[in-house]
């Protein structure tokens, strides 16, 4: 039996916001802490990898720890001949609670390092290679989430979606943000993990690129009709994602 939308969102949300409060907080205690830009990188991505596990193995019983619109939007799109994956009810449910979510994880971790409350960043990521990194680091997240549910292997979801994102960290040029809700909730701080608003759009237009691309490649390796396994809450993908 799933758990009522009302829970499902309120899992959504909460796990997003608490998947930016850690990418972000993280970030900024590693500038605290090193000057080494190495360095913060390195705590950055460690405890964003941590707690992304944790969130995934915690919430995904309920809601499928999505916390990602793209894994919300491609659960959707191969679901519908199957009806494995969520109804559009569940996704316009979801998608808004997952930016409103990244926005107050955002804000949140500002707060607790006495950082201005919202402040937009400064931090401009405006490249042709930052866009292929986020093209390439999301094409291999939906890869991988879809990819483990596939092969019958979703429950290794927490272990294995967050060693992706742990490498994805370090071999892409953007840092793999892979995320679009994320993406917005992380102009909300003008700090070491921030993107400047004007750089937003640009990504997540990379980021969509990418889902579809990934699904691709899923259909490839996979087939197109290869059966999905059940999932841990009727209807939802019990898989996450990511982060940065």
């Amino acid at each position: 039996m799933p758990a009522p939308l009302g829970r499902r969102v309120a899992a959504e949300a909460l796990g997003t916001a608490a998947l930016v409060a850690v990418a972000v907080g993280s970030g900024i205690q590693a500038t605290e802490l090193s000057k080494d830009v190495g360095v913060q990188l390195l705590a950055n991505s460690i405890a964003t990898v941590f707690g992304l596990g944790v969130l995934i193995a915690v919430l995904g019983p309920v809601s499928g720890a999505h916390f990602n619109p793209v894994v919300t939007l491609s659960a959707w799109l191969t679901g519908r001949r199957s009806g494995e994956g969520p109804g559009l009810r569940e996704v316009a449910a979801y998608v808004p609670a997952q930016i409103a979510g990244a926005i107050g994880g955002s804000v949140l971790a500002n707060v607790m390092f006495g950082e201005p409350l919202a402040t937009f960043s400064g931090h401009d990521r405006s490249a042709s290679h930052l866009w292929l990194g986020e093209i390439v680091a999301t094409a291999g997240l939906i890869l991988v989430v879809f990819g483990l549910m596939r092969a019958g292997r979703a429950r290794m979801a927490p272990v294995v979606v967050t060693s992706f994102i742990g490498a994805a960290y370090w071999f892409t040029s953007s840092t793999s943000f892979a995320n679009p809700a994320v993406t917005i909730g992380r102009a909300f701080t003008d700090s070491f993990a921030g993107i400047a608003p004007a750089s937003v759009a640009p990504f997540i237009a990379a980021q969509l690129v990418g889902a579809v691309l990934g699904l691709g490649l899923v259909a490839v390796v996979f087939g197109r009709s290869a059966p999905a396994p059940a999932s841990d809450a009727a209807g939802d993908v019990p898989l996450a994602v990511s982060v940065r």
